[in-house]
């Protein structure tokens, strides 16, 4: 709580100015704080008498911590299906809940789920919390995260995960602060240390340019979103057992103060490249628009989806949800062909899980030949119409 010295306090007005939440007025020349006080402490740093402080509540954090068992993931419903980044999830959950003799659980919501949770289970799940119920037909921040909150505030997971899609990254963060504890987002890469238990949670930082590792020691559950298309998938067993608990969550907690109207199918929906299993991306060696146009037939050839770089997007020759990299997609295809990329590591983190790269550029010193697994030096507008003529020419066209 911020406390409020007023012996202290000269009645200066400063602290007033300071908070933009209006939470600090003067009452008789004395500071006095009200109810919409978030504790961010600017007005104690502005403070020159030294007459404000933030007292915190000190607890018995190693109590609390040993109170906290196991893995849990939010599975993601959407448009009538699990989104593919929930299996992924399942994938890295499964090898951490192996890792820490803990189980794997999944929190599934939405309306008309059908054998979803089957699914769950078959990628991994020994455990599915569904709620299923028309008040959930539409994503809402509020109504699922305080399910999950509440889910979360029971069960008592040591680890949560969600994928760092535009639902995760929308609710995620609301519930981390309603539960009072760390968040790490878009991670790449996770990992138990064996002497504690604690989550390494690994993401991009600097614009793609270190990779850093953030722990969550003193709080509980440790959570984080993670990036689709960088963890692998477990292997499907129909055959595999779990649990499927039809959470029952209050009636007022399936409420929500916005009232979705109409759920529009975007471009950036319809674009699917994060789930295909050939990409050919095309970057600033296109020259102008045009050039997509023969990406595009390439990746016809191939029967791929089209990828673009950030400069490519930026120059307005494709639409953002092409771009591939740090502020794009990330993707995992067996087949990545990149034209006309040069290859800066803000690009490479979003591909460079590919199976296989193939890279085509006139620069034989472009950094993109340093992640490739096969390069072409070449004019693209030489090398690719005469890629697409072999492949049709194989097939027989």
């Amino acid at each position: 709580m911020l406390k409020i010295d007023i012996e202290a306090c000269i009645g200066c007005g400063v602290c007033v100015e300071t908070c933009t939440y209006d939470a600090i007025e003067l009452i008789d020349d004395v500071a006095v704080v009200n109810e919409k006080c978030n504790l961010c402490g600017s007005c104690v740093d502005t403070c020159e008498v030294e007459a404000l402080s933030i007292e915190r509540e000190e607890k018995d954090v190693q109590a609390d911590l040993a109170e906290w068992s196991g893995i849990m993931i939010f599975a993601e419903y959407r448009h009538g299906k699990v989104a593919p980044v929930s299996f992924e999830l399942l994938g890295i959950g499964r090898q951490l809940g192996d890792q820490q003799k803990a189980p794997l659980s999944a929190v599934l919501l939405g309306s008309g789920l059908g054998d979803a949770a089957k699914d769950l289970i078959a990628y991994g799940a020994d455990a599915v919390y569904q709620v299923d119920d028309p008040a959930l037909e539409y994503f809402t921040d509020e109504a699922y995260g305080n399910i999950l909150e509440d889910v979360i505030r029971e069960q008592k997971p040591e680890v949560v995960l969600a994928g760092a899609t535009a639902i995760g990254r929308s609710f995620i963060p609301l519930v981390a602060t309603s539960l009072a504890t760390g968040l790490t987002a878009d991670c790449t890469e996770l990992a138990i240390r064996s002497e504690d238990g604690v989550l390494l949670q690994t993401r991009p930082a600097f614009g793609g340019n270190i990779m850093a590792t953030i722990e969550c020691p003193y709080t509980r559950p440790q959570m984080a979103t993670v990036r689709p298309r960088v963890m692998k998938t477990a292997p499907y067993d129909a055959n595999r057992g779990g649990e499927i608990i039809n959470y029952q969550p209050k009636p007022e907690r399936m409420q929500s103060r916005v009232k979705v109207l109409k759920n529009v199918l975007e471009e950036q929906d319809q674009v699917n490249i994060t789930e295909g299993d050939i990409i050919v991306s095309g970057g600033r060696g296109l020259d102008n628009e045009k050039g997509f146009d023969l990406i595009k037939q390439l990746a016809d050839a191939v029967g791929g989806a089209v990828g673009a770089s950030r400069a490519a997007v930026d120059s307005q020759w494709i639409s953002y949800p092409h771009q591939v990299g740090q502020t794009g997609k990330t993707v995992n295809p067996k087949l990545y062909i990149a034209c006309g990329i040069s290859g800066a590591i803000q690009h490479v983190v979003g591909m460079q899980s590919s199976e296989t790269i193939v890279a085509i550029n006139k620069d034989p010193d472009a950094p993109i030949f340093d992640v490739a697994t096969f390069g072409i030096v070449g004019d693209l507008f030489e090398v690719v119409p005469k890629l697409i003529e072999k492949i049709k020419e194989n097939r027989g066209e």
